[in-house]
């Protein structure tokens, strides 16, 4: 099938296209099922009849809102493309309002299993590819709880493993060579909550940021608890981590099997997690996938090149 898209001519093509073309670049990447040619204010498209369609009701919702707010950029047509844009999932998919009132979405099928299965199971397993916002939407889930009183603290660590760096040649003390591992954590905070009640909520230790070697010997009630990059704990330390639960207490474990960084001779504890405790009720695995990827288009790309 063919078809020819023309633009409203009310529309700037230049904020349509994007600078040199990364809009109508991101449509084609994620469609890639289809051939598209651009010029001027006609877009025409080929390929199977469904795709067709597809690209075209894509196109129209992103001229829709090129027009009202007299831009386009990549990340809106993400949103747009996986069902997400802030006017059409603002009471389904609303997980709380972050900084400067920026909606914090569930913006995909599985980021939306994710906080269902929050509500109805107190462990959580959230596996998958890189920018799938596994990390990000677990995250929210417990401001979202701490901020509705549902628990007193919340608890995020990492193991401190080397990516193909030594920890002990960081310079600083032992806080200053940790908190790079940690950085993703703050990163997502700072996206929901004001700077002074972050820093007063780290204070009182509300908020808790921590390798996850810091955990043992605790035990971890009335809180949300977090364990980022779970691939590279230990069969033993995640172990250690899982039975730290405490009463009134939720867990979600995120992690990435293909970006294991432990050394050959010891097992990812994630996989073996899985392995043991995927039929236990009360305990749910939710697998994301490259179509939950939300960063730039090209992060997909990178994804599907190293798996295969």
């Amino acid at each position: 099938m063919e078809s020819v898209i023309v633009l409203n001519d009310a529309i700037d093509t230049l904020a349509f296209y994007g600078v040199n073309n990364a809009n109508i670049l991101c449509l084609s990447n994620q469609h890639p099922e289809v051939r598209v040619v651009a010029r001027g204010y006609r877009i025409k498209v080929s390929g199977p009849d469904a795709a067709v369609k597809r690209f075209t009701d894509i196109v129209e919702r992103c001229q829709q809102v090129c027009m009202r707010n007299g831009s386009l950029n990549e990340a809106k047509i993400l949103e747009l493309i996986h069902g997400s844009s802030p006017e059409s999932v603002t009471h389904e998919h609303l997980i709380l309002h972050g900084m400067g009132g920026k909606p914090i979405l569930a913006r995909t099928l599985n980021q939306q299993r994710l906080v269902e299965g929050f509500q109805h199971n107190d462990l959580l397993f959230a596996v998958g590819p890189a920018g799938s916002g596994k990390t990000y939407t677990a995250i929210a889930l417990a401001v979202k709880a701490l901020k509705n009183k549902e628990v007193k603290r919340i608890i995020l660590s990492r193991p401190a493993v080397e990516a193909g760096e030594k920890l002990g040649f960081l310079p600083g003390d032992m806080k200053e060579k940790i908190d790079p591992y940690l950085q993703p954590l703050y990163d997502a905070l700072q996206d929901m909550l004001p700077p002074n009640k972050l820093q007063e909520y780290m204070e009182r230790g509300t908020i808790q940021i921590a390798p996850l070697a810091f955990m043992r010997g605790r035990t971890l009630s009335d809180a949300v608890v977090i364990l980022d990059e779970a691939q590279n704990a230990t069969v033993l330390q995640l172990k250690m981590f899982l039975t730290r639960m405490g009463l009134g207490s939720k867990m979600i474990v995120t992690g990435d099997l293909t970006q294991i960084d432990l050394p050959g001779s010891q097992r990812s504890g994630l996989s073996d997690a899985l392995n043991r405790l995927g039929n236990i009720k009360g305990i749910q695995i939710v697998e994301f996938n490259q179509k939950d990827i939300v960063r730039h288009h090209l992060v997909t790309h990178i994804v599907k090149a190293y798996a295969d």
